[in-house]
């Protein structure tokens, strides 16, 4: 390997270790490597999709099993964040046009009373990274708020995010306000934070509890796989 990324010319590499080398550039929060990494897959006939999900998603997901093992902390994952936003800058409008499936959409916030956002903020990146439609509606979010951004976006799942024991509580007048709506089986509800625990998620009626960003990208996939069967054979019943 050449003794730095300067040397390298990235046009010269072949398709599969051109990918792998995006890998490690997104790994290292290269940005221009990775915006031209993805116009020379593309200017070779790749398709957004296939250049999403094999050369950027894949590399996040190394960067989220290493974030989550505690090899990586957050400022190297913002960093790797913020190579694949510049990657994804080129592939949203293309892959816009190309009709490519998207993961899913997610509104997500922090609840009300709590304005930490560094958790929230990380699972936005790395569910962007994934595929996923994100739309944050911020910190300090009341329930009014909660319920006009599902309005208004129609996602498919619910995140919400505290990081203190006073304000998790909260989650809970979310959902049964949603509850008391008829529309809590509209939305996968997802919740995070430090103080939180399968129990707790549980106890409040949440789909599930995701402890860092990289495993609430996993729970997200899952659930919406499920999710889209179970709407593909009711519609087959139908």
């Amino acid at each position: 390997m050449a003794d730095s990324d300067d040397d390298l010319d990235l046009a010269a590499l072949d398709d599969e270790v051109l990918v792998e080398q995006m890998h490690d550039d997104l790994y290292d929060g290269l940005s221009d490597d990775i915006v031209e990494a993805v116009n020379i897959l593309l200017g070779r006939g790749w398709t957004p999709y296939d250049v999403l999900t094999k050369a950027l998603v894949e590399g996040m997901r190394i960067v989220g099993i290493d974030f989550r093992d505690g090899v990586l902390f957050v400022p190297e994952v913002l960093l790797a964040a913020n190579a694949m936003k510049a990657g994804m800058e080129i592939l949203r409008p293309l892959l816009a046009e190309t009709g490519a499936p998207p993961m899913g959409k997610m509104v997500i916030g922090t609840v009300k009373g709590d304005i930490h956002d560094i958790g929230k903020n990380l699972v936005t990146m790395m569910m962007e990274g994934a595929g996923f439609d994100i739309v944050d509606i911020g910190v300090n979010v009341a329930v009014e708020d909660y319920l006009a951004a599902l309005e208004e976006h129609n996602p498919d799942i619910l995140g919400m995010s505290a990081l203190l024991t006073t304000t998790m509580a909260y989650m809970q007048v979310v959902i049964e306000t949603l509850k008391e709506r008829g529309i809590r089986n509209d939305y996968i509800v997802l919740v995070g934070g430090a103080p939180l625990n399968e129990d707790f998620a549980q106890s409040i009626g949440a789909d599930a509890y995701c402890r860092d960003a990289s495993v609430a990208v996993e729970i997200a996939q899952e659930l919406m796989a499920g999710r889209q069967g179970s709407m593909a054979a009711q519609s087959t019943d139908g």
